[in-house]
């Protein structure tokens, strides 16, 4: 299954005051899409509050390879890199290129908020479903459930 993109073009606002595409603006840019994947998929933020349900990131992380240019038209890939069993914790990857050129990579941990309790829970089964049509890098690992897991950890091991 090909990833789910969303195309985006670098506007002024986008840019620093030396002329560079500010480093926020690619997390925008990967929010903007994770966003749209769900309301394509009727699960938006309206969807959403009815049922007290939200993302919550852990963790955002970026890989910058090239530099963008206002005008520049990219596209977003988004990929499932991890899921837990239970379906309350994923990871998400964020490819943005320029044609086929890759210009950044975005990594980014979460999982599902039961807005009501203000914890971790399991998502409402229609957002389950929509979160397996969602197509899974190559990588793509379980997360496991009941332990804390952390990338520094085995990093520094």
């Amino acid at each position: 299954m090909e990833a789910f993109t969303q195309k985006i073009i670098v506007r002024w606002s986008d840019l620093d005051p030396n002329g560079h595409v500010r480093h926020s603006a690619y997390y925008d840019y990967a929010a903007q899409a994770r966003i749209a994947f769900l309301q394509q998929h009727g699960v938006g933020i309206g969807w959403m509050k009815l049922r007290g349900i939200g993302p919550l990131l852990f963790r955002e992380e970026a890989r910058f390879r090239r530099e963008l240019n206002i005008g520049d038209e990219l596209l977003i890939d988004v990929r499932l890199s991890a899921g837990s069993e239970d379906h309350r914790k994923w990871s998400m990857r964020h490819r943005i290129l320029r044609g086929k050129e890759i210009c950044a990579v975005l990594e980014v941990d979460g999982a599902w908020l039961d807005l009501r309790q203000r914890r971790v829970a399991p998502p409402p089964q229609e957002l389950i479903d929509q979160f397996e049509a969602l197509p899974r890098t190559e990588d793509f690992r379980i997360i496991p459930i009941g332990k804390k897991e952390s990338r520094s950890d085995s990093e520094t091991k």
